[in-house]
């Protein structure tokens, strides 16, 4: 192990100890990480070493062949084709606060895989507590996007992750010094020549994004209660659930015709007219990026796959629950926006007035619930090469969570 990674290392256990915790919660900082050389579930290891995506929407016909909202329908094509050994990387990285400025924050941070791969609150946080203007968006089912950020500015992963990596407000990192800090770490240097043998030398930058990439598109949930409905099991939904799914699919609501099944989006931008906090700036979204006057508080249409794992909602975090994010759509057109912002925005026109009822709404929310699946849900290392905790700091709700069920064992 080398100098900088001791270094790392035993600060890590010295925090630790200083926190009260005994030597065996402590990381493991002489124990080689070996990666692994099969693919995650739900992939098959084909010739030349690559983990491609197997799943039963591959049988079924594209959108434009199926129409809006339909069951069987297809899906895009996913980004795979990477390596175990590429994506088992990339999951150490995904979870290693040594990507951040001060060693405080991962990937995982504003990402977490029990909160829906995001992170329970209504904007994120990053290094030195800095608190960013958006809600943290999921990661599940990333492979199939051909944009990201909720302004839709990033044409690729790749990209994507520029963003949060450098920016000063969240993990902080420099391009330079990153690189020097995975290179300066043995265990780092060995486990990108496992997973990149063909270029045989240090690690680079362009490995590092690919790494993350490749574990971010091994995030896939197509196995939900409704999937198994799709695919042909009409069990798997009690009555009230098929009438939530009856209302999501109607034309008064017309939900399904932005969030569009298997994904549940369909990848646009839509102004929608969410409200941002009072104590912060209005948000122009894609207006920003495009210079498309007719954008401004437009973002991405999210997709609804565990949408009921993901509070709060919306870009602004506006809605704690979900039943108050299904409700906002039935009260009308830019009904929640101050007066000099609703002359200004055009909202969709999906955004009407279709008046449901209380009891169509709790149908609805019964249905979206139906959506949940995390059975490919990836493992969490018990320690990373760093030798830094894994994941760094956690969010808000994941330690309230963990707070209560202590207190509830306590009892």
């Amino acid at each position: 192990m080398s100098s900088q990674s001791s270094r790392i290392g035993l600060a890590a256990v010295a925090l630790l100890l200083a926190s009260g915790a005994s030597p065996a919660d402590a990381p493991d900082i002489g124990t080689q990480i070996e990666l692994r050389t099969f693919c995650p579930p739900g992939f098959e290891l084909t010739e030349g070493d690559r983990c491609e995506l197997r799943t039963l929407y591959q049988n079924y016909d594209s959108l434009e062949n199926a129409g809006v909202g339909g069951p069987r329908t297809g899906l895009p094509a996913p980004r795979d084709g990477y390596s175990p050994r590429q994506i088992d990387l990339g999951r150490y990285l995904f979870f290693d606060p040594m990507l951040s400025a001060d060693n405080t924050v991962s990937c995982a941070s504003c990402h977490h895989p029990d909160l829906g791969f995001a992170d329970g609150r209504p904007r994120s946080r990053g290094i030195g507590g800095a608190e960013a203007t958006r809600a943290a968006p999921s990661l599940w089912n990333v492979a199939f996007l051909g944009s990201f950020f909720w302004d839709g500015r990033a044409s690729s992963l790749e990209e994507q992750m520029l963003g949060p990596l450098y920016d000063v407000g969240e993990m902080g990192s420099d391009p330079a010094d990153l690189l020097e800090e995975l290179r300066a770490s043995d265990e780092y240097v060995r486990l990108f020549r496992d997973a990149f043998p063909a270029d045989g030398g240090p690690p680079t930058l362009a490995m590092l994004y690919t790494s993350i990439t490749a574990f971010q598109t091994t995030l896939i949930s197509l196995n939900s209660r409704y999937d198994r409905y799709a695919h042909g099991f009409h069990d798997a939904l009690s009555d009230r659930e098929k009438a939530g799914m009856n209302v999501f699919r109607s034309f008064v609501a017309r939900c399904a015709e932005c969030h569009t099944p298997p994904l549940f989006t369909n990848q646009q931008i839509a102004v929608i007219g969410v409200p941002d906090p009072d104590e912060v700036p209005f948000d122009a979204g894609a207006q920003n990026v495009t210079g498309n006057p007719g954008l401004r508080g437009g973002f991405k249409v999210p997709s609804l796959r565990n949408v009921a794992r993901t509070p709060p909602y919306m870009h602004s975090g506006a809605f704690a629950e979900l039943r108050d994010a299904a409700e906002f759509y039935t009260l009308g057109r830019g009904h929640a926006l101050p007066d000099e912002e609703r002359k200004r925005m055009t909202v969709h026109w999906h955004i009407w007035e279709p008046e449901l009822s209380d009891a169509e709404l709790d149908r609805l929310v019964d249905f979206l619930r139906t959506l949940t699946d995390e059975s490919f849900k990836p493992e969490i290392p018990d320690s990373v090469p760093s030798g830094l905790a894994p994941i760094g700091t956690l969010p808000e709700a994941l330690v309230s969570r963990s707070a209560s069920a202590t207190r509830t064992t306590h009892r």
